[in-house]
């Protein structure tokens, strides 16, 4: 081959790659491809550019790239010496003047002012305006220029080499359109369909039909009869309501990472045909759809998740569908990192592309999210639940590092990639400052502990209000001083009691436990109560870990992130049946007391102690407690719920295995049941 074609061919290999390989430098713009930023536009002018740019000028400097062999000396065309060279410019001004016939020369000038010479936000300008340039044109040039020749005189780009350039910008300009629109997409569908099915909550379905329709399509367990209860101890099954919206998160995934694809040929990026082109399009659509699902999956991960003031689904729902986009955006990374290691393999780049700092970020970004996966199952989250929190937010910050850095160090903030990430730290950012503007507005408080038996213990803390539940930290008892965690906030109002101290109480939302009957008399001695106070009270069973430490301790030092959870309206149901098991009482006194209707507890404990402990608290309640024997929860609800006209609400709160019978129990009894009316409420903790 000719010494001067082969130069010819290596720079237009070197301008190939440049347009998916190594660094991109450029202007700052704001906003995303298509929504505030455009690539190519004009598309008739950077294309007549392009075809130039890889043309050596007489200003050109000569730089060696014989790589050890009998080459000639290449070039490299600096910023001066575009904005200066005559032929080029003339040339130029001559390719735009025939290929954008009807635009409106203002904007042509504005494209020659910021882009003849580069892209860059510093830059020399032309020295003669479009207009000039186009007038010191005196005859209609003869020669015709192909991409990648010497251009030393004024010359016709060539037809062919135009068009391919045309093709490829404008097609993938295109292209990266569509992944910022489906990546908006999953964003807004992701948010949007959770409030939206909050809202048919008002619309006046009739009970009964909402009944049945729960029973049937909303409340049990996806498959089989666990919900709560782990399947092999390594996951959790989804409701019925749960798995539409997984699969619907999953189902979009799919469609937007394999839809809206088109190949067009000539095309100068990818001269070799469609395979490469289509496979760069997938590649940077599921990368963009992973940072997308990036910023999904923080959204629903936070407790102070905008999401759970707008619609009536619970923490617990919003956790599981932040596992599930997890696992979905880690496998778009890993795809889309996959095929560039494919292509810079192939094209025999990867050796020197994987020293430069964007492909090192990007690693590192990929191993962390695909370290996070294993490193979160449900064993590892149960066993070492403090663990995993330290390493789950040191590896999603390296995850979010790496992903900004990876397109920094890649496109500077030219194409507004580094935005989907903005937009994670930004929600990321706004959970913790509201956890600590909670903490904060409570200050640091002391904690009264009593211990009931050897099971449960009483924490008092004074001065402090909310409901629901609220996060309890003692840095006192740990050298993990962000250690916290939730239970329910049974009262508000503190009493000193007579003749022991048996205040208002609440339970531990993270973990509960089991089932003679009590009658409902109180002694005299138990109701004098002295003046109320403001403060939270709640009920711990200790088992291990920081909750077990407290029964060595009186009194000590606490945070108090408050308040959680609002509870739900039931008023509009006559009666209000409450399962509860162990401490979870506690998150059923709240419902019980603020119930304008008829209500009934029924209590499974595995002591007498929080029997006697509670007894005050529930003054005035209807109840039937299990005392060491377990309760027949499909009895209970069946002999209360069969046949009753009126419109009934269940509340569950206890341990996993009696949530999911009181979950499976209820369906079936509406399934089989004629005009029953009952709305299914549970009050958990989900690891």
């Amino acid at each position: 081959m000719p010494k001067s074609k082969l130069s010819t061919l290596i720079l237009v290999c070197a301008h190939i790659l440049g347009v998916w390989s190594m660094v991109s430098t450029g202007r700052d713009a704001h906003g995303l491809i298509g929504y505030g930023i455009s690539m190519y536009d004009p598309l008739c002018a950077f294309t007549c550019r392009d075809t130039l740019s890889t043309s050596i000028l007489t200003c050109s400097e000569h730089v060696d790239m014989s790589m050890g062999m009998d080459m000639d000396m290449d070039s490299e065309t600096s910023p001066d010496c575009f904005a200066t060279n005559d032929a080029f410019l003339q040339t130029l001004a001559y390719c735009i003047f025939t290929h954008c016939q009807g635009l409106p020369v203002w904007r042509l000038e504005e494209y020659w002012t910021m882009n003849v010479a580069g892209t860059s936000a510093h830059q020399p300008l032309p020295k003669a305006t479009y207009q000039q340039t186009l007038a010191n044109i005196t005859t209609r040039p003869a020669a015709t220029l192909a991409v990648g020749e010497d251009l030393d005189e004024v010359m016709i780009v060539a037809g062919g080499d135009y068009e391919a350039s045309y093709n490829a910008h404008g097609i993938f300009e295109k292209m990266e359109r569509h992944h910022e629109t489906y990546g908006i997409i999953l964003i807004v569908t992701g948010s949007a369909i959770p409030v939206l099915f909050s809202l048919l909550r008002f619309l006046p379905f009739p009970t009964t039909a909402t009944t049945k329709f729960n029973a049937w399509l909303i409340d049990p367990p996806a498959f089989g009869s666990r919900h709560k209860m782990p399947i092999a101890g390594l996951f959790h099954m989804p409701t019925r309501g749960q798995a539409f919206m997984v699969s619907y998160l999953v189902a979009i995934n799919v469609i937007l990472s394999a839809v809206g694809f088109k190949s067009v040929q000539p095309n100068s990026f990818y001269p070799s045909g469609s395979n490469r082109e289509i496979a760069t399009y997938l590649t940077n659509r599921v990368g963009v759809l992973s940072f997308a699902n990036i910023a999904l999956l923080f959204l629903y991960a936070g407790r102070n998740n905008v999401l759970l003031w707008m619609t009536n689904w619970s923490h617990g729902t919003f956790l599981l569908l932040h596992r599930w986009v997890a696992w979905i955006a880690t496998l778009q990374a890993v795809i889309h990192s996959a095929i560039y290691l494919q292509f810079y393999v192939q094209d025999g780049t990867h050796a020197s592309e994987s020293k430069m700092p964007y492909w090192i970020w990007g690693v590192i970004a990929t191993l962390s999210m695909s370290i996070l996966l294993p490193a979160s199952i449900l064993p590892i989250r149960k066993s070492v639940y403090e663990f995993f929190l330290a390493w789950h937010v040191l590896l999603s910050i390296f995850t979010l590092v790496g992903c900004l850095w990876h397109i920094l160090e890649r496109f500077q903030r030219q194409w507004g990639y580094e935005n989907w990430i903005y937009a994670a730290i930004a929600i990321w950012g706004f959970e913790r400052a509201m956890r600590l503007a909670r903490l904060a507005g409570n200050g640091v408080k002391t904690a009264q502990v009593t211990v009931i038996d050897e099971d449960y213990v009483i924490v008092d803390i004074k001065g402090v209000s909310g409901s629901g539940h609220a996060y309890l930290y003692f840095p006192a008892l740990t050298w993990r001083v962000w250690e916290n965690h939730p239970f329910s906030v049974a009262s508000a109002a503190q009493t000193q009691r007579v003749p022991a101290r048996i205040l208002e109480h609440s339970v531990d939302v993270e973990k509960s436990g089991n089932t003679t009957d009590c009658s409902d008399s109180d002694s005299a001695e138990r109701r004098h109560r002295a003046p109320v106070e403001i403060g939270l009270t709640f009920v711990l069973r200790t088992k291990t870990g920081l909750t077990k430490q407290l029964r060595g301790h009186g009194a000590l030092p606490v945070l108090v992130e408050s308040a959680y959870g609002p509870h739900e309206d039931l008023s509009e149901y006559s009666l209000l049946i409450c399962i509860a098991g162990g401490v979870g009482v506690t998150a059923c006194l709240p419902y019980l007391r603020a119930h304008p209707g008829s209500s009934k507890l029924f209590w499974g404990v595995r002591s007498q102690g929080i029997v006697d402990a509670m007894a005050l608290l529930l003054t005035g309640v209807e109840k039937e407690v299990f005392v060491g024997r377990r309760m027949k929860v499909a009895e209970v609800l069946h002999k209360e719920l069969h046949d009753n006209g009126s419109s009934i609400a269940v509340l569950v709160s206890g341990p996993s295995g009696m949530a999911d019978e009181v979950r499976c129990a209820v369906s079936e009894i509406v399934k089989r049941s004629k005009g029953v009316k009952v709305k299914l409420l549970e009050e958990a903790f989900s690891w």
